[in-house]
């Protein structure tokens, strides 16, 4: 559900009618359509006799609320991450590890906000070389970095003083954790850019630590282990979608479904807000 509410703009106790608004609309993922394709809409449904045809909600579904009214889905890409060893070999999970859907290996498992390497309690900075798009990119000291999608640009990322990125906005950060050196930036980068972060022979500390959306593997990253990241492919058909997780959006009357993540700047992060007035 998430602490400040940008992933979901309902709550909890609301799912009814959060289903059922999307249900009655005929609504499908990223479109506007009042009626899916293959729903009969036509005034003979309405008369059709008892038993002949769709009942309770199926009898009316795209009806009711009409092609103004209709709930919007925005779709959520998410990344994959899988760890290898230094001689390129999936890491395979180990009884102290989190159980996740998918592999930590060549498959990879769903990153939704980010992907965290950290220190952990090792006292000393870690040395992480970073490589983006298979060129290396720098030898990074700090206490860890975060791969995160824009959906997770207002976690941990934010925190750590990386960018607030648009959810439609194909792309994928790294953000660096407390860096030694002032130069290293956080960086906005396309979202088909693979990023490796491998585990320095520099490195002081025993091991990193590797967390997943907030969840600690249990498992962590020695020397010359690699954590691979990439994005999720998603593709849409006719009335399909493959990939990214679909999220229900307030209807926002002449605007986009999106829309209402604008309004979450001020209302959920203050943004901008000045500071000693009262509203």
């Amino acid at each position: 559900m998430g602490t400040l509410g940008f992933l979901s703009e309902w709550k909890f106790e609301e799912y009814k009618r959060a289903f059922r608004e999307v249900y009655m609309s005929g609504a499908g993922a990223g479109d506007r359509t009042a009626v899916l394709e293959g729903t009969k809409t036509t005034s003979s449904d309405a008369s059709l006799e008892p038993g002949e045809g769709p009942t309770g909600w199926s009898s009316i579904r795209g009806k009711s609320m009409g092609s103004s009214r209709g709930a919007r889905i925005l779709m959520r890409n998410r990344l994959k991450v899988g760890l290898f060893t230094a001689d390129g070999e999936p890491v395979q999970q180990n009884e102290n590890s989190v159980p996740l859907k998918g592999t930590l290996g060549r498959e990879g498992v769903y990153v939704m906000n980010e992907v965290l390497l950290h220190r952990g309690k090792e006292p000393h900075l870690a040395v992480v070389d970073v490589y983006v798009g298979g060129r290396f990119l720098t030898e990074a000291v700090a206490d860890g970095i975060i791969i995160s999608t824009p959906t997770g640009s207002t976690a941990y990322s934010l925190s750590s003083g990386g960018s607030i990125v648009h959810p439609l906005v194909p792309s994928v950060l790294l953000t660096p954790i407390c860096a030694r050196s002032l130069s290293f930036r956080p960086l906005v980068l396309p979202s088909s850019t693979p990023i490796t972060l491998r585990l320095s022979e520099k490195n002081r500390g025993r091991e990193l630590e590797v967390s997943i959306d907030g969840v600690n593997l249990g498992q962590g990253m020695a020397v010359g282990m690699e954590a691979r990241v990439w994005n999720e492919e998603m593709r849409h058909g006719k009335n399909e979608w493959q990939g990214g997780v679909p999220c229900v959006m307030r209807r926002i009357v002449g605007g986009e479904a999106h829309d209402g993540w604008v309004g979450g700047l001020n209302g959920l992060l203050k943004f901008n807000h000045p500071f000693g007035e009262e509203r």
